[in-house]
């Protein structure tokens, strides 16, 4: 079937835009200049939503201030509604990555934004005289103001969505120190045998270091709530009245139901990415520390006859194209990736950030992309690591206490009563006797045996036992 077209221009000339098509020219250049992704901004939903709900702020105070019509209103509003809603998402065509500072992810909003009201007012798409995109719909608007703003209204909801991922990662945790919480097992220190615990408490753990991090992420949102829209271009304000930038954020409050607030200073704000590099710092250290704990998964699961194998993790797949039987840690092994790719993200956003000029970064886009990629795939990782491994996790408790009993380590509860050079030869000779260290005190009757039991008892060990 012919595609039919209609004829949108700009100062730069003339183009063909697809008769359907809500989106136009401005939209088509940079979806022809940035084909860097192999994606579109309808990748990230929640952050075309944001956009349209920006420019739902923007409508409501430019119609309070007398600049728009109520016809002209009420169809923007409808537009940006229907957006919010999830629908049109397939016109924001243009690639994430793009140069302009986000001037292309704005006009595409502009325009669509622009047709659809044209198109609930029974007018042809492209007939601007009516509803303009950049004297309407931008109107008292930036791109260096509705681009940020839109980022920080993202990064607020994804952060919702990422706080709940690691809570039920952390309730995952909590229920297996639970379920594990009388199993002894030697504790390590650089690999080597430490003193013992219970893996109960090497469980806890992991849920202790996981919520700390849901409290970071909520110190995240709060610095999210400054934001710069009303500044327009630099953050002078120009070609705003002067009540608009006060009832523009009251209108961004009402529309997203989040208390926002005005940055003190817009020349600033406008130019200054400090939370960006902030959040992305926390995502970095949420990725360390998860996969911090994905490589003690692979080591304790190791062997499972040449290895620690304390604990074993649910099989998930065949291991090995040629060795029969191999069954490797993969979903221990693909969080690690995932938190790789976050900490290089990391890096990126830092420099990204700092290559900022005067006024303005232009590199933002890069950062969002970063941004709402690192939190899309760490939230879907989580879910995958609790709920493919560590739910069917489960104790070699016999393992683990032969680990405790042939552990010259043991040892260490006897300096307070021996002393650091007995306790020390005592260790010396269990390694090079290869015998343990119950036996080599009670040869040289250094207590009773009913004494030694109650001194080296490892539950007695783990719960702080004072004698």
């Amino acid at each position: 079937m012919k595609k039919e077209f209609r004829i949108e221009k700009d100062f730069l000339g003339e183009k063909e835009i697809e008769k359907d098509a809500y989106y136009g020219i401005q939209t088509l250049r940079a979806s022809e200049n940035f084909d860097i992704t192999h994606t579109s901004l309808s990748l990230f939903p929640t952050f075309i939503k944001s956009i349209a709900k920006v420019k739902k702020a923007c409508a409501l105070t430019n119609y309070e201030l007398g600049d728009l019509t109520i016809i002209q209103k009420d169809a923007i509003i409808q537009a940006c509604n229907e957006i919010i809603d999830g629908k049109y998402h397939d016109q924001f065509i243009v690639d994430p990555i793009q140069g302009g500072a986000g001037t292309s992810t704005n006009m595409n909003a502009n325009e669509v934004i622009a047709n659809r009201a044209l198109e609930i007012l029974g007018e042809a798409r492209s007939t601007y005289e009516i509803i303009h995109p950049n004297n309407h719909i931008n109107m008292s608007q930036s791109t260096n103001d509705v681009y940020p703003t839109a980022i920080k209204i993202t990064l607020h909801e994804l952060i919702y969505k990422l706080k709940d991922s690691l809570r039920y990662l952390r309730d995952s945790f909590d229920e297996k120190a639970i379920e594990f919480k009388d199993v002894l097992k030697m504790g390590r220190t650089q690999l080597q045998d430490a003193v013992p615990m219970t893996l109960g408490q090497e469980f806890k753990t992991y849920a202790v270091m996981v919520n700390e991090d849901i409290n970071r992420l909520k110190d995240c949102q709060t610095l999210l709530k400054e934001v710069n829209l009303g500044a327009t271009a630099i953050g002078t304000g120009i070609n705003t009245k002067a009540k608009y930038q006060r009832r523009v954020i009251s209108n961004l409050r009402e529309v997203t139901g989040v208390d926002y607030i005005s940055a003190g200073d817009l020349i600033e704000a406008t130019q200054d990415t400090g939370v960006f590099v902030h959040i992305s710092g926390v995502l970095k250290r949420v990725a360390i520390k998860i996969s911090k704990v994905c490589n003690d998964l692979r080591l304790l699961s190791s062997g499972p006859r040449a290895g620690l194998n304390e604990i074993n993790l649910p099989k998930m797949q065949p291991g090995s194209s040629i060795m029969p039987g191999k069954v490797n840690p993969v979903i221990p092994e693909v969080v690690n990736q995932v938190a790789f790719e976050v900490i290089g993200a990391d890096t990126t956003i830092s420099i990204a950030c700092e290559g900022g000029q005067l006024q303005l970064n232009v590199f933002e886009p890069l950062v969002a992309y970063k941004l709402f990629t690192s939190i899309n795939i760490m939230r879907r990782s989580f879910h995958t690591l609790a709920d493919k491994c560590i739910k069917g996790i489960t104790a070699n408790e016999d393992v683990c206490m032969e680990n405790i009993l042939n552990s010259v380590t043991i040892v260490t509860c006897l300096n307070p009563i021996l002393g650091y050079e007995k306790s020390s030869a005592l260790a010396k000779e269990a390694l090079a006797t290869n015998k343990r260290i119950y036996d080599i005190i009670l040869e040289q009757e250094l207590f009773t045996k009913e004494e030694l039991d109650k001194l080296l008892h490892p539950k007695n060990m783990v719960t702080n036992y004072q004698g």
